[in-house]
C-alpha cells in the first residue's frame, strides 16, 4: 500500500492513500483512537482560534478534535450535527451534505436546544479535513439557520483547492494523488 509521510503539529504519521476515483487517491487522516495526535492537533488550532462562544463539527471524524479543543479550552458545552435524528432530538434543523469521502448524500441534524444555543452567538465551525468544502457549507447552514454567526473555519488538514481558500484556518496543506502516489494538487 502507498502512503504519504504527513507532519502535522510536531508529529509524523503515514498517510494510507485511499483510492477515490481511477485517477484520484486521497491520504486517509484518520484521528480516531490517535490521543497523541488529537491532543497536539487541538492544542495547536486552540492557539489560531478566533474568538467563539461554541463549537460545532459534524459526525463523525470532528468529535474527538473538538471534544480535545473544548477540553483544552475549558468550554462547558460544545455542538455536533448528526448524520441521523435521534429519539432524544426535538425541533430539529435539517441540512443536505455531499463530502468527497461518503459515497451517498447525506444529511445533517441538530438539535432544536442546541440550534437555540447559536442563536445571537459567535460559532466556531471545526472539522478534520477540508476538502471539498461541502460537510463545512453544510455546517454553515445550520449555524446561520438557528440564527448564530460563524465566528470562523478550522480544520487540522486542508486538501486539493481547499488549501487556496482564504477563509480557512488550517494546519497544514494534504495534497491529493494519482493512482502511482505522486502529487496532483
Amino acid at each position: 500500500m502507498l502512503t504519504y509521510p504527513m507532519h502535522v503539529a510536531g508529529l509524523k504519521r503515514d498517510l494510507p492513500l485511499c483510492r477515490v476515483n481511477d485517477e484520484l487517491y486521497i491520504g486517509a487522516f484518520v484521528i480516531f483512537g490517535d490521543c497523541e495526535l488529537t491532543i497536539a492537533c487541538a492544542r495547536e488550532l486552540l492557539k489560531r482560534a478566533p474568538e467563539y462562544d461554541y463549537m460545532i463539527t459534524a459526525e463523525s471524524k470532528g468529535i474527538p478534535l473538538v471534544y480535545e479543543m473544548a477540553r483544552q479550552h475549558g468550554d462547558k458545552k460544545w455542538l455536533l450535527a448528526r448524520k441521523g435524528v435521534k429519539v432524544y432530538m426535538n425541533n430539529v434543523l435539517e441540512v443536505e451534505v455531499q463530502s468527497i469521502t461518503t459515497a451517498a448524500r447525506q444529511r445533517l441534524f441538530i438539535d432544536g436546544d442546541d440550534a437555540a444555543l447559536m442563536k445571537g452567538r459567535r460559532i466556531l465551525v471545526v472539522d478534520d479535513v477540508i476538502s471539498t468544502g461541502e460537510s463545512l457549507r453544510a455546517l454553515e447552514t445550520l449555524v446561520e439557520k438557528a440564527g448564530g454567526t460563524v465566528a470562523g473555519k478550522m480544520a487540522i488538514l486542508a486538501e486539493g483547492e481547499a488549501q487556496d481558500r482564504p477563509d480557512l484556518i488550517y494546519l497544514e496543506k494534504l495534497p491529493v494523488f494519482n493512482a502511482k502516489g505522486e502529487i496532483i494538487g
